[in-house]
């Protein structure tokens, strides 16, 4: 019986010894885990490039010196240089319509507009075109005025300025003058004043009339009566030079058939005043 006992017990310690080394070697052969490859094991591990933020782009133009010199490109010869417009005439009142008027045009009468209305903060920016008989006109009262050799002021003894301050300004032959008023009773410098009201008169309806056939049509209509008013009041620096393009309105179907009949009214006034101008100097002959 005691040898039973024993027998049964060295069995059992046999069976626990296998079953021990059995899982111990399990665990031998049991691969163990990879590391993560993640940046956050990694202490000097950079972020990645395209993570990195682009930098904000600009809107504006680069400066044109700058783009010479990174290009290696030559410097703009001197005689280049864009020179101070012959004729310069500027207009203020903030309190008109048109608060901000410039003109600048060369001795051939080519230039530009630029204007600003009440109320905005845009100025416009067009190009001008003087034609021959204004820009006559204007020579004529700069030559009589004597411009740039004068020293006269051209101010009246009264101060007008609430009907806006006018400065003018003339390059001639190398010398320069510019002058400064509000109203003058000299009967040349009126003409000059008129003259460049005339033009900025003629150059802003041009914008509104472009302005109203793109977005507003029915406000032509009222532009035509207005221009019709201007040229009968003498307000207009030369409305023959207006000719083409109330031609060109006359046929546009944007705007309504009334306007066009307008401009075909003009053109016809235009016709009949050119006619009695080529008799009248054929008598002359």
């Amino acid at each position: 019986m005691r040898r039973l006992f024993i027998k049964a017990a060295v069995l059992f310690a046999l069976s626990v010894f296998v079953s021990a080394h059995a899982q111990a070697q399990t665990r031998k052969r049991k691969p163990e885990p990879k590391k993560s490859q993640t940046s956050a094991s990694i202490p000097d591990a950079k972020p990645d490039a395209q993570a990195t933020p682009a930098p904000p782009k600009r809107n504006e133009r680069p400066d044109a010196a700058a783009v010479l010199q990174n290009n290696n490109a030559p410097t703009v010869p001197p005689q280049a240089v864009r020179q101070t417009p012959a004729y310069r005439y500027e207009f203020s009142q903030p309190d008109f319509v048109v608060s901000v008027i410039r003109i600048e045009h060369d001795e051939q009468g080519s230039g530009k507009i630029e204007f600003r209305k009440k109320g905005s903060d845009e100025t416009i920016t067009d190009p001008v075109t003087v034609s021959a008989k204004a820009l006559a006109r204007i020579n004529e009262a700069l030559d009589t005025l004597n411009f740039v050799d004068s020293t006269e002021n051209y101010q009246y003894e009264k101060d007008f300025s609430h009907l806006g301050v006018i400065k003018f300004a003339l390059r001639k032959n190398g010398r320069s003058r510019e002058v400064t008023f509000n109203w003058s009773d000299n009967k040349d410098a009126k003409i000059l004043m008129n003259e460049y009201r005339k033009l900025s008169n003629q150059y802003i309806w041009v914008f509104d009339i472009s302005l109203s056939r793109e977005n507003q049509p029915l406000e032509s209509p009222r532009l035509f009566d207005t221009l019709e008013s201007m040229i009968k009041r003498n307000e207009i620096s030369d409305p023959y030079q207006m000719e083409p393009l109330l031609r060109d309105l006359s046929n546009d179907e944007r705007i309504p058939l009334i306007a066009r009949n307008h401009a075909s009214k003009l053109i016809k006034q235009f016709e009949k005043e050119r006619a009695k101008e080529e008799k009248k100097k054929e008598a002359a002959n």
